[in-house]
C-alpha cells in the first residue's frame, strides 16, 4: 500500500509540508505535493515527490493533482492569521473552489479516502463570547454562525463533504484544527498566527533593546494552540478512522494571550512592557477544543504542553531571523537554559 500515490494538497504550506515530511518518514514512496506557490516558496520542498505548481481552484488542476491517487488530504486554503482573515474575507470564501472541484476529481478518479481540513471557526459566534469560554464541541457548530468570510467556507465545505459521501460515495473525514503551531510556519508578512506573531516580537525586542510588544486586543482573550506533531498524527488517524462527522482537533490546554506572551519571554528570557492595541483584530473573545468525541474515538487526544512546543518554534524562528537580518548575531544568546526558564515560568 505503501507504493499508491498520496495526494498532498497544499503541500507547499506550513502544516502540508510537515504531513509530506511525515509520510516520507514512514516510507511512503509516491507522494504527490500540489502548491499554488512556485517550489522556492514552499516552507518544505522534498525533490523526491512529485512536485506540482498549481491552482487548485480550477477544475483542470484538480484533475491533474487527483489522477491516480488513492489518498488525498485537502489541506489548500488561502488563509492566516486573525489579522488576514478579517481583512480579506472574499479571497478565503474562494477557498470554497478548492475543496469542491477536488471532491469531484476525487470522484471522477475513484480515490479512496478524502481528508477536508475544516477549522474551528465554523463554531458559532455566541459561544464565544467570554474569555471563561466553555470548550466547543462539535455539536456547538449550529445553528450557525461562524466567522464570516474564512468560517462560512469551512463550513460549507465540510457539508459537502458529507453529501459527496452520502450520495456519491467519496468516502470524507473532516477534522477542525484549532490554532496549529510549530517551525517551517509563517512567522512575519501578515499571515502569521499568535504563537509565532508572539515568537518574533519577543526577538526583535531583544535584538532592538526597546523592550516593549503590542499585544493585539486586552491580551485577555482565550485559545488553545495545538503542536504540529499532535495535528499530523491525528490527522492521519482520523483520515485511516471510521469517524462520519467532523471532529475537534485541538489541546484543550487554553491559556489568554497574556500567558502566551508570558511563556515566550521566559523562554526568551526577557521582561516587556506590554502596549494594547484594542483596534487590531483579535477574533472572538474565547476559544477551546472539547476533546471527549476524540478521546472516545481514538483514545487520544493531543497533549504536547504549549510550554515545550514554544520552545522549539522560538528557536526555528530565531534561525530564521538570524539567516535574514545581519544586525542579529549569532553568538547572541537565544534562550535562558531550559531549566532556568522553567524555573521562572513557576
Amino acid at each position: 500500500m505503501k507504493s499508491e500515490t498520496i495526494v498532498v494538497c497544499g503541500g507547499g504550506g506550513f502544516i502540508g509540508g510537515h504531513l509530506v515530511a511525515d509520510l516520507r518518514r514512514q516510507g511512503y514512496r509516491s507522494i504527490r505535493a500540489v502548491d499554488i506557490k512556485p517550489f522556492d516558496e514552499w516552507y518544505q520542498f522534498f525533490p523526491e515527490a512529485d512536485n506540482l505548481q498549481l491552482d487548485l481552484q480550477g477544475k483542470e488542476a484538480c484533475e491533474q493533482a487527483v489522477r491516480d491517487a488513492r489518498i488525498v488530504y485537502n489541506l489548500a486554503a488561502d488563509m492566516g492569521g486573525m489579522g488576514f482573515i478579517e481583512n480579506n474575507r472574499c479571497l478565503c470564501m474562494l477557498s470554497v473552489l478548492i475543496n469542491t472541484h477536488l471532491l469531484m476529481a476525487a470522484k471522477k478518479f475513484g480515490v479512496e479516502r478524502y481528508f477536508y481540513a475544516s477549522s474551528a471557526c465554523v463554531y458559532a459566534a455566541d459561544k464565544q463570547v467570554s474569555p471563561e469560554v466553555v470548550p466547543l464541541k462539535e455539536s456547538d457548530a449550529y445553528p450557525a454562525m461562524p466567522e464570516d468570510g474564512y468560517g462560512w467556507e469551512k463550513l460549507f465545505s465540510e457539508r459537502m463533504c458529507r453529501h459527496f459521501r452520502e450520495d456519491f460515495g467519496v468516502i470524507t473525514r473532516v477534522a477542525r484544527y484549532h490554532n496549529v503551531y510549530g517551525p517551517h510556519g509563517t512567522w512575519t508578512g501578515g499571515r502569521e498566527k499568535a504563537p509565532a506573531a508572539i515568537c518574533r516580537k519577543v526577538i526583535e525586542a531583544k535584538r532592538s533593546g526597546q523592550h516593549e510588544i503590542e499585544i493585539w486586543g486586552d491580551g485577555k482573550q482565550t485559545r488553545s494552540f495545538m503542536w504540529i506533531d499532535d495535528c499530523l498524527k491525528g490527522t492521519q488517524a482520523i483520515m485511516n478512522s471510521d469517524i462520519l462527522e467532523p471532529i475537534n482537533l485541538g489541546s484543550s490546554e487554553l491559556v489568554t494571550i497574556n500567558r502566551l506572551v508570558d511563556l515566550v519571554e521566559s523562554i526568551g528570557g526577557v521582561k516587556l512592557k506590554r502596549i494594547y492595541n484594542l483596534k487590531a483584530p483579535k477574533g472572538v473573545n474565547g476559544r477551546n477544543s472539547d476533546n471527549t468525541l476524540i478521546k472516545q474515538y481514538l483514545d487520544w487526544e493531543p497533549s504536547t504542553r504549549l510550554r515545550d512546543g514554544l520552545e522549539t518554534t522560538y528557536r526555528w524562528i530565531y534561525d530564521e531571523m538570524v539567516k535574514t537580518s545581519p544586525t542579529i548575531q549569532r553568538s547572541t544568546p537565544a534562550l535562558v537554559s531550559v531549566s532556568e526558564a522553567r524555573a521562572e515560568a513557576g
